[in-house]
């Protein structure tokens, strides 16, 4: 599910070194995930909770009941595999 955002990012719009743009990036699987308001997704990143996991806090997102959460205005690092 996703919930899309409140604005638009343009070219010259571009976040801080590192910090994916707004949105979901390049090559990114998605797989049983909530993704809340303005949240970044970075390029190749993978959220299919592969290992079942019921309940876990990550780095820019939450699992629970086996639902991978990326929360408003959260952010993923590109590559990163959950």
């Amino acid at each position: 599910m996703l919930l899309g955002a409140d604005f638009y990012e343009s070219e010259g719009d571009a976040p801080t070194r590192g910090t994916p743009r707004l949105g979901i990036g390049r090559d990114v699987e998605l797989d049983r995930v909530i993704v809340d308001k303005n949240a970044r997704i970075g390029d190749g990143s993978r959220l299919v909770n592969e290992a079942r996991v019921e309940e876990a806090d990550g780095d820019g997102y939450f699992i629970r009941n086996g639902v991978v959460i990326v929360p408003k205005e959260g952010v993923i690092p590109p590559g990163t595999v959950v």
